[in-house]
């Protein structure tokens, strides 16, 4: 099934959030709160551009993913590096955590590798891709992992076998990027033929395709939390919320740049409900979801953020740079 967009101007999450402006008098309004995030700490160490930073379940832990080809794991409450995995040949481009605390993380290498962080070893190589592995993710049951590659393809892995259950010719470019809904039943791929379609996970069956009426590449997508919506990265600088069983495009946000890279975006919900997404223009941008507006956007000292992730608990945003120092950064909420 395919749709095109439109925009819905209710609250596709029924949470009573304040409104964008409160009217004093005519003419005079309040304008959003701005959450106030600022860099907490900096963590160094990696010598190439940081592509995924990712919180642990627990969120005592974080792992980024480099060009260097290392994976490295910090203590988020300290603020050190508790340990560097190497054995990728090529450049990381993406890491994901399964809920029982397993590590993955694939590679230009056409690899996925497992990874225990308790004795910090590789557990199994995933082999079968032919080109770039560009995105990986486990589904709630922890028992299978999806991958997304430049191969034009999708495969679903059996983690207790390490082998390849399912094959799937997902679209007619690079998959960019794959992710589980919370029971696991569906999975969504991106790629830059401009479609975002959803799966299911036990037949690999499309269920639906939805398309932007312009066809822009889309460079990331994801599930909300309750697992209702997506949230997909298009490379004409916009985000947009769809509602995939309607379907429809509920929420269109704009105020960043996206044009080169795929800027991953997330969903931030320990405080309020923000939209959260790195920028080309050296920046991290946050959004209200209710009301589509820019509350904050926050300088990165020259930092492209490519890569971010929110903190499961706490009012925590990380972030990963593209050049200058490498940098990892966590942000704090003055909230």
């Amino acid at each position: 099934m395919v749709t095109s967009t439109s925009e819905s101007p209710g609250n596709p999450f029924k949470v009573p959030l304040p409104p964008a402006k409160l009217s004093l008098a005519p003419g005079k309004f309040i304008k959003p709160l701005s959450p106030g995030y600022a860099t907490q700490n900096l963590l160094l160490g990696h010598t190439g551009c940081i592509t995924a930073v990712k919180f642990g379940p627990d969120g005592d832990h974080l792992a980024s993913g480099s060009a260097d080809r290392v994976l490295k794991l910090w203590d988020v409450q300290a603020g050190s590096c508790i340990q560097s995995l190497g054995g990728h040949e090529m450049g990381i481009n993406d890491v994901a955590w399964s809920a029982s605390g397993i590590l993955a993380s694939c590679s230009d290498d056409t690899n996925v590798r497992l990874w225990d962080p308790r004795s910090v070893l590789c557990v199994k190589t995933l082999t079968g891709h032919s080109e770039f592995v560009f995105s990986c993710c486990f589904n709630p049951q922890c028992n299978l992992l999806a991958s997304g590659s430049f191969d034009n393809t999708v495969r679903l892995w059996d983690l207790r076998t390490g082998r390849t259950l399912k094959t799937v010719p997902a679209h007619q470019e690079p998959v960019r990027s794959v992710d589980f809904n919370r029971e696991g039943s569906i999975f969504v791929t991106s790629s830059f033929d401009g479609l975002v379609r959803l799966w299911d996970t036990s037949t690999c069956h499309v269920l639906k395709t939805l398309i932007d009426d312009d066809n822009i590449p889309v460079g990331h997508v994801k599930f909300s939390p309750n697992g209702r919506y997506i949230l997909a990265s298009m490379l004409n600088s916009s985000l947009r919320l769809w509602n995939y069983e309607k379907p429809k495009c509920l929420r269109v946000f704009r105020g960043h740049v996206n044009e080169s890279y795929c800027l991953t975006a997330n969903f931030s919900i320990s405080a309020g409900i923000w939209i959260v997404s790195g920028s080309e223009d050296d920046s991290l941008c946050i959004w209200d979801l209710q009301t589509r507006q820019l509350v904050q956007k926050a300088a990165t000292q020259g930092d492209g953020v490519l890569c971010t992730d929110c903190h499961p608990t706490a009012n925590l945003i990380a972030t990963g740079a593209r050049q200058n120092t490498y940098a990892v950064k966590i942000w704090k909420s003055s909230e």
